[in-house]
């Protein structure tokens, strides 16, 4: 790890120019042509994609966002070499649960902006003050918020040791973890990384984790299972083009993604339309649309459209690599197998997960819901904090 443990303010104060150059860049898009009769099947439709375009260059305040997000405590940190982005929230209940919450992919801090609240200071929203937390939310390395990566072998590994060191900076040497995506990669994963540097994660929580692992001979799949099922063999079949490309070419990608900001905002809105709940027709039906640009906007500015397609190939190819089990169905080797602390996990209507993959002895709950998906905290975030109070109130 780095020497230099200095903890940084940090305030979000973007140059005009910038959101000069975005603008402009939106009047001058050139846009395809769309062919009658094509809708969703085939990606994001270019009629959708143009009236949302519309309105980020029209409608959007991204410096309303800018004090939104400022309203919450922003610092960075160098570590091993990174700086690292956080916010760090404390809450004005002494006896709170240090909590680290981790994002995914494509995402950044602003999926937990309307669960920040309700976590740290749950007596100010009619809730039980013993559920309280301190929450530590990192930006992962080279995704929005998060100064570039300054050289190779950012992935999720490293990530990881990073942020438990992070932990350590701030005095919390007893935690719990949340995520989802690579977000609840990074949950489960610090419970083996916090004991390095003195720490110990009491709980993990995840909301939709996925998992390699096949089903168990004979298993019997409830009616939600069997869809579920079925779902993640068609993103096997039809869905996954996006992460072999970042994970074999992230350089080449990265390039369009860094250059067109509503190249950025198909790449991330697609997503947000195919794993947010099935029950919305559109990206901005399921989440409140400036979040969502709030989210594109912040990539954009920051880069992170190359950045994170970088975390995601140095993931797929470093030690504990993200990858599909072997033809007789074994992990692959050095992969990481599962934690051995107590875990929640919670499965919202959007969310592919099967019980028995993940029934290894360490989930203590495991709980469905039939609304949400997989950006939960910016979907159904009266849900999610229930459930990650509901699951630490066991191990606090």
């Amino acid at each position: 790890m780095g020497t230099d443990t200095d903890i940084t303010p940090f305030t979000l104060d973007t140059p005009q120019a910038e959101l000069d150059d975005l603008a402009d860049r939106l009047a001058r898009t050139r846009w395809p042509r769309e062919l009658p009769g094509v809708g969703w099947e085939r990606g994001i439709p270019v009629g959708y994609l143009r009236e949302l375009a519309r309105y980020w260059s029209d409608g959007f305040d991204w410096r309303a966002q800018e004090r939104r997000i400022n309203a919450f405590d922003q610092f960075t940190t160098e570590v091993d070499g990174q700086s690292i982005h956080f916010l760090h929230v404390r809450s004005p209940e002494p006896d709170a649960l240090p909590l680290l919450v981790s994002h995914g992919w494509p995402s950044s801090v602003v999926e937990f902006l309307e669960v920040i609240g309700p976590l740290t200071d749950p007596r100010a929203h009619g809730a039980d003050p013993s559920t309280a937390f301190h929450l530590v939310v990192p930006s992962l390395p080279g995704f929005a918020f998060s100064p570039p990566v300054r050289e190779t072998g950012w992935g999720l590994p490293r990530t990881v040791d990073a942020y438990a060191e992070l932990m350590r900076r701030l005095g919390y040497d007893r935690y719990g973890t949340q995520g989802g995506d690579i977000g609840g990669g990074v949950a489960g994963m610090l419970a083996a990384a916090a004991p390095k540097v003195g720490g110990q994660v009491v709980g993990i929580h995840m909301n939709g984790p996925s998992s390699f692992a096949p089903l168990p001979e004979g298993v019997e799949l409830t009616d939600a299972e069997r869809v579920r099922a079925e779902r993640d063999a068609e993103f096997e079949r039809t869905g996954s083009g996006y992460l072999a490309l970042q994970a074999n070419q992230p350089s080449t990608i990265g390039v369009a993604l860094n250059d067109s900001p509503v190249g950025q905002l198909a790449w991330i809105a697609e997503k947000f339309r195919a794993w947010t709940d099935p029950a919305k027709s559109t990206p901005d039906e399921a989440v409140d649309r400036d979040l969502l640009l709030t989210n594109v906007t912040a990539t954009w500015l920051s880069g992170a459209g190359a950045g994170s397609a970088h975390f995601v190939y140095e993931s797929m190819h470093g030690p504990l690599a993200w990858a599909a089990p072997d033809a007789a169905g074994a992990a692959p080797e050095g992969s990481w197998s599962g934690p051995s602390v107590p875990t929640g996990i919670a499965v919202f209507a959007g969310d592919n997960s099967i019980r028995a993959r993940f029934d290894d002895g360490s989930v203590t709950r495991w709980t469905e819901y039939d609304r949400g998906g997989h950006f939960a905290a910016l979907e159904v975030p009266d849900l999610l904090v229930h459930d990650v109070r509901e699951f630490f109130a066991t191990v606090r």
